[in-house]
């Protein structure tokens, strides 16, 4: 199967970065197109899209922008720059929505018999009332129950592409149940050892894990070196709350978590807060952030993923968290060279994210990878 057309660039301007990509985009003439531009070209998003529809003969486009954007083995930011991919889908075999246009309906069939709305990708505003809930009733929609996407970012505005310029909620588009493809999401941290239970808390705040003062339980877990300074403890240390493992193997793996910051230390009183509301009887684990721990998730889930792929993959879609990039791995380029290695030069688009979507919730610190076959 041939390899989506794809391309990225950066420039002087927006007209500069468009003509580059559409001179290697070509004109495919059909498909579906995602577009990622960084937040510099914010106020030009109308010509973007009008100047990738026009030059590549291509009607469907999707996409956000980003603080960064990312392609094949590359990290663009602080920068104009534009990432563009054309998967040469049917028209009748994916369905682009916001707030103006629907997707399709649950249990709705293409001409060919296949399930219309099997999967989606999309793209929210970060400042949406109940983004999580948004997200999770999209997921509903869905045959699968399978969402990909990020956050919107943006040091100014912030918008979405679903064919038109729009801004607030959810867009993106659904997939029918006959595009193939292969989804897994990487850790930004190591789970350290042992699983506690919550037995007292109050909102965000936990008094006690498994019938002890939470500070203390922390304090075992952060090791004697971290503990002997909370401040330098709480940056490096993060609680997972773990999420069961359900769905298709082909799109999620097991030990999956949400990762929540510690945002309060009560030492006086052995109190810790994190950044979620929790509640008694929940399980937490405690994970350690480092550049070593997320290379290492991130190799882990590149090798699952090749695993699992059932043909060569065409072209992939990348969300990674504002957090990870040269931040959580050293040096820009690092994180986008270590999935170039594991994948060759594999047609690749995404952006940083405020938030990363994987199934049916928002998550932090993470990278989701698809793969189209």
């Amino acid at each position: 199967m041939k390899r989506f057309a794809y391309a990225h660039a950066a420039g002087p301007s927006w007209e500069a970065c468009v003509a580059a990509c559409a001179g290697k985009l070509g004109r495919p003439g059909r498909g579906l197109g995602f577009a990622y531009f960084t937040d510099a070209l914010v106020p030009h998003a109308e010509g973007i899209i009008r100047s990738l529809r026009e030059a590549t003969g291509v009607a469907d486009w999707v996409g956000t922008v980003g603080v960064g954007v990312l392609a094949t083995g590359v990290e663009y930011l602080d920068q104009p720059a534009l990432a563009a991919m054309v998967a040469d889908f049917d028209a009748g075999h994916y369905r682009v929505f916001s707030g103006r246009t629907r997707p399709s309906a649950p249990g709705e069939r293409t001409a060919d018999g296949a399930l219309a709305s099997n999967f989606a990708v999309v793209h929210a505003d970060p400042q949406a009332p109940d983004v999580a809930g948004l997200i999770a009733d999209m997921s509903s929609k869905v045959e699968s129950g399978y969402l990909v996407g990020g956050l919107s970012s943006s040091r100014s505005q912030t918008v979405q592409v679903a064919n038109d310029v729009v801004s607030g909620g959810l867009s993106g588009v659904v997939l029918a149940s006959d595009i193939d493809l292969t989804t897994r999401l990487t850790q930004g941290c190591a789970a350290l050892p042992g699983r506690h239970r919550i037995t007292q808390c109050e909102q965000n705040v936990i008094v006690t894990l498994d019938g002890r003062p939470a500070l203390d339980v922390f304090c075992e877990a952060a090791g004697e070196v971290l503990a002997r300074d909370l401040r330098r403890a709480a940056a490096f240390m993060l609680v997972g709350l773990p999420v069961a493992g359900s769905g298709r193997a082909d799109l999620r793996s097991e030990g999956d978590y949400l990762v929540r910051n510690l945002v309060g230390i009560d030492p006086k009183n052995r109190l810790i807060a994190v950044g979620d509301i929790i509640e008694q009887g929940q399980e937490l684990l405690f994970c350690k952030r480092d550049g070593a721990s997320a290379r290492q998730d991130l190799e882990r889930m590149l090798e699952e993923l090749r695993g699992a792929s059932p043909a060569p993959a065409r072209g992939a879609l990348y969300y990674s968290c504002l957090g990870r990039g040269e931040h959580m791995f050293g040096e820009r380029g690092v994180e986008l060279g270590i999935v170039r290695e594991a994948l060759g030069d594999l047609p690749l688009v995404g952006f940083f994210c405020n938030g990363e979507i994987s199934h049916d919730r928002l998550y932090g610190y993470t990278g989701v990878l698809t793969l189209f076959h």
